[in-house]
């Protein structure tokens, strides 16, 4: 199991009804994204865990190789080139461990909210979209999918009506607003339902988009 300490954990002031897994970037870890939780304006009533694995120390390439946490390496500034496959496999895997804890918790699986930003957001597809069994949402900020070559043969028909929401800068020069809206619509036409949403911004995320995220997962939630 997932050590529950390799993670930042923000416990709900009520009964523990659904929990969020929150996954960061390249380079941060578990605590980049602890303070968006008031932000997000969600009821109490609701009685969100929100988990935030901190990802496993790896080199990565297009860092000069410099050890930092990463979901998986990135070895070419082209995303669609030298996919770092094993790494996003084990990194599944370990997720997929810490939505086995929430469960162990009490938690259906379709009370379990798979989130990330960048790696993070494209860990949450790669993941929640194989996952046997259905989940309450995936959000993905920032990100794509990786590996959709090999999608069509992977991909779980527990998640094919799962809520998805995605956000992307529409001047974001790390993961282009082109990367991200390939991927909605090739998730589109594949027959999931994607919210997407685009933003004035770079690589980050911004106080509208914030809002939007409270809203869709109290609409799902609620």
């Amino acid at each position: 199991m997932a050590n529950p300490l390799n993670a930042a954990i923000t416990e709900p002031v009520a009964t523990h009804r659904t929990s969020i897994i929150w996954l960061h970037g390249l380079g941060a870890d578990g605590n980049d994204f602890v303070p968006i939780v008031p932000e997000l304006h969600l009821p109490g009533n609701l009685g969100v865990r929100f988990v935030f694995p901190h990802a496993p120390v790896r080199p990565v390439t297009i860092n000069g190789g410099m050890a930092m946490r990463a979901w998986y390496d990135v070895r070419n500034m082209d995303l669609r080139r030298e996919e770092d496959a094993a790494a996003i496999e084990e990194s599944a895997s370990i997720i997929e461990q810490y939505i086995a804890t929430e469960v162990n918790a009490g938690i259906p699986s379709t009370q379990i909210i798979l989130a990330g930003f960048s790696q993070g957001g494209a860990m949450a597809l790669h993941t929640g979209l194989r996952y046997p069994s259905k989940l309450g949402g995936l959000l993905a900020l920032s990100a794509y999918l990786p590996l959709p070559e090999r999608f069509l043969n992977e991909a779980s028909p527990a998640n094919k009506t799962t809520p998805i929401m995605m956000c992307h800068g529409t001047y974001d020069q790390v993961i282009p607003v082109s990367a991200g809206k390939q991927s909605c619509d090739f998730l589109k036409q594949t027959g999931y339902t994607v919210n997407w949403h685009s933003y004035p911004m770079e690589h980050s995320v911004c106080l509208e988009e914030v809002q939007a995220i409270g809203a869709w997962l109290q609409s799902i939630l609620g």
